[in-house]
């Protein structure tokens, strides 16, 4: 992973972002009047601004990704045994998936709704095994479980924020899609980049010239 790469993820990401967060938050608009910063008749700089909200989104979601691989890297480094890793992960998504219905459920009263508890974490557990169904088809059994886990439990610490009881079921939703997206689209593109270096470094010692 070379700065090139990186600086292509990073502004890619940040696109990606801006983009999802236009999108839902367009839809939001049109469905809740009171959803936005000044109302339809300001549609272009609600865009704006939900753009460069999107774009904080995106580097957000950069933060939690770079801070899983290095968990990983530490947890491989002291656990030495994969298994135990990857037992660990599972485990902690499945708490997570009941941590999320429990703590939403003891906001129900505030988000002033009896559905949201169970519909958003599982709506969210179905995405993450979805998009780690589709890594795993592109590289490896392995695979599956640590992006399960960054999707589930990293989406969810990321979107934190809009979790507490001041929140309201709008903010959830406008926050944790973006950053969801966000960690799918790099999840996703990690093995391509490092697949296309090491095609490039294979490419570069076969032509290289023997020394003499």
């Amino acid at each position: 992973m070379n700065l090139r790469k990186l600086f292509f993820l990073f502004w890619s990401t940040a696109a990606i972002g801006a983009a999802v967060t236009i999108v839902i938050g367009t839809i939001m608009q049109w469905t809740d009047a009171s959803f936005g910063f000044m109302g339809l008749e300001a549609a272009g700089f609600n865009a704006l601004m939900m753009a460069l909200v999107g774009l904080m989104f995106g580097v957000f979601s950069q933060m939690g990704f770079f801070a899983y691989l290095t968990l990983n890297y530490i947890a491989l480094s002291v656990l030495r045994k994969k298994y135990l890793w990857n037992a660990l992960q599972a485990y902690s998504t499945i708490f997570a998936v009941g941590g999320l219905g429990y703590i939403l459920y003891q906001n129900r009263e505030a988000f002033q709704n009896n559905w949201l508890f169970w519909v958003l974490p599982l709506a969210l557990a179905a995405a993450s095994w979805l998009v780690s169904y589709l890594k795993v088809k592109q590289t490896n059994n392995g695979a599956f479980i640590p992006t399960l886990f960054l999707l589930y439990v990293g989406t969810m610490l990321e979107a934190w924020p809009t979790l507490s009881s001041e929140s309201n079921p709008t903010a959830i939703v406008f926050m944790m899609i973006p950053l969801f997206a966000c960690n799918a689209y790099q999840i996703m593109w990690l093995h391509r980049l490092l697949r296309k270096e090491t095609t490039e470094t294979t490419d570069s010692a076969a032509n290289a010239k023997p020394a003499v």
